[in-house]
This record gives structure tokens, sequence and C-alpha cells, in this order.
């Protein structure tokens, strides 16, 4: 068998996110009046509890100078990373460039900066204001190779899109 064909079989076996039943939670988190962190951390399990691919997700948002991505909640294995510089790294390049990042082997990526020794991929999805401009990030973690399909990135673009109009 084919390693496209095995990796689509083990796709079909892991969850798709239901970015609605994400969205509805973080809405009603932030209807009663929560905290920042307290709605980032209803998106980063609401997200991690769908299940596979989705071992760890870290929501980074930009300091006020935007210069440096600072961890504000997770759900997941914890990390030591509570600070990446704009440019360093999958989530600091994504910031730079202005573009999500679907990165299916965290070993070729040049510049990784590794939270734990089991991620093999990481899906990099910006988080927007309603004006365009990014003011933090949803970072996933998998333990899975190349895990996330166009319609997963998609369903966290959705999460993302709903944080920013929060925000």
């Amino acid at each position: 068998m084919s390693s496209l064909v095995e990796n689509e079989l083990v796709r079909k076996d892991m969850a798709i996110l239901q970015a609605d039943m994400v969205i509805r939670e973080v809405k009603e988190v932030a209807a009663a009046g929560s905290s920042r962190e307290k709605i980032l951390h209803a998106a980063a399990e609401g997200i991690r509890k769908a299940g596979p691919p989705y071992t760890s997700v870290y929501c980074y948002m930009l300091d006020t100078d935007g210069v440096e991505l600072v961890l504000e909640a997770f759900a997941g294995r914890p990390t030591e990373h509570t600070k990446i510089k704009v440019g360093n790294g999958v989530c600091g390049m994504a910031v730079a460039l202005g573009l999500d990042q679907n990165v299916p082997d965290v070993s070729a990526f040049s510049g990784y900066i590794a939270c734990n020794l089991y991620t093999l991929s990481e899906l990099v999805v910006l988080i927007r204001r309603t004006d365009g401009s990014i003011i933090g990030q949803i970072d996933i973690d998998s333990d899975h190779p190349d895990p996330f399909t166009s319609q997963e990135h998609a369903s966290v673009r959705l999460v993302a899109d709903a944080l920013g109009a929060l925000l």
C-alpha cells in the first residue's frame, strides 16, 4: 500500500473538528463576561476534545509591540515556549508571513522550535480582527504525520475567525 493511501486511511480514523460546536462554546464563555484567557482556553479545549490529530492546542496572542507571541491558553501538553519572537519557528513565521502554516513533517521545517519529542506535524491558524490585523494564533501540535486536511484547516479557520470577532 502506498504511503499516500495509508495516510488517507489513518485520516479517516481521526476526528474532523466540529467548528460550530467549538464556536458555540466560545461564544457562551464570552457572553458570560469571561476574560480573554478563559475564552481562548475554551477554544483550545474545544478543539483538543475533538481527539486525534489534535494532540495539543496552544493560543498565542501578539504582545502590544507586535514583536512577540505570548502563550495565553492551552489544552494538552504543557510547553516551555511561553514567548516566541515573530519570525522564529512555525508560529513566528506564520505571523511574519501573514499566512497560516500547515507543516506535515516538523523535522523538515528549518528553524522548527520543538515543544516536545512526540510532535510530528503542526498547524498554525492566525487569529485576525475583522479589519484583517493579526492579533494571535491557534497552534496545533499532532503526534501524527501529515494529518491536517484542507477540511481540518478550514474548520480551525472558522474558530479563529470567531475568536477574532470576539476578542
